[in-house]
């Protein structure tokens, strides 16, 4: 297993990262993704899970829970050295971050969440919570299904709503889950079968 990081996520006082196909068992993916992320330096101990439910409801975290935060989607937080987490096997994971007021937030995006807009639902939590303007963030969408191997072109209309709510700064990494069961799983072409890939986001401390 690796991790993939984005060029326009490689910036100081922000680390990322995005897990790869395993090689091993099954039942040892999760122990194994824990390991990978915490030797890439996230304490992942303090880590905070989105539920999933695959709907747009946002929240605002500030320590971790213990469980996945109920009923949400994406997570969005102000506190260093805590990382968000989502789980993801074809829907989008999109990483937000605000290098002005220094907040990230981190979203699950299948075709149900961006039907729901949670990509602007995200962006409004940011601005209410935390005072982020949409024309400072950073906005990163990971790899997920697109067509051929899916219907609706879900990752095309990511960046539309990011866009459409002022995002001057939208990277979208092009690669399709289904295309590189190499390196990925994918629900869909897998049939259900399949692990998940984390993406992790975190806030570094700063001098």
């Amino acid at each position: 297993m690796d991790l993939d990081t984005f060029p326009a996520l490689d910036l100081d006082g922000l680390r990322h990262g995005f897990s790869t196909r395993s090689s091993g068992l099954p039942d040892q993916l999760e122990s194994e993704l824990m390991a990978t992320f915490k030797a890439a330096g996230f304490p992942m101990v303090d880590a905070v899970h989105a539920e999933q439910i695959h709907g747009h409801a946002v929240q605002a975290v500030y320590t971790p829970c213990g469980i996945p935060v109920p009923g949400v989607d994406a997570l969005a937080t102000s506190v260093s050295r805590m990382p968000l987490v989502v789980r993801v096997a074809d829907c989008g994971p999109v990483c937000f971050y605000d290098p002005v007021e220094r907040v990230i937030a981190l979203a699950h995006s299948g075709r149900r969440g961006t039907e729901g807009n949670i990509v602007g639902e995200t962006i409004a939590c940011l601005q209410s919570t935390y005072n982020s303007r949409p024309g400072n963030l950073i906005v990163q969408l990971g790899p997920c299904i697109r067509p051929p191997h899916y219907e609706v072109d879900f990752a095309v209309e990511i960046g539309r709503q990011a866009r459409a709510c002022g995002v001057r700064r939208y990277h979208d990494c092009g690669i399709c889950t289904a295309s590189r069961l190499d390196r990925y799983y994918s629900y869909r072409a897998e049939k259900g079968k399949t692990g998940r890939m984390w993406a992790v986001l975190m806030l570094e401390d700063t001098p």
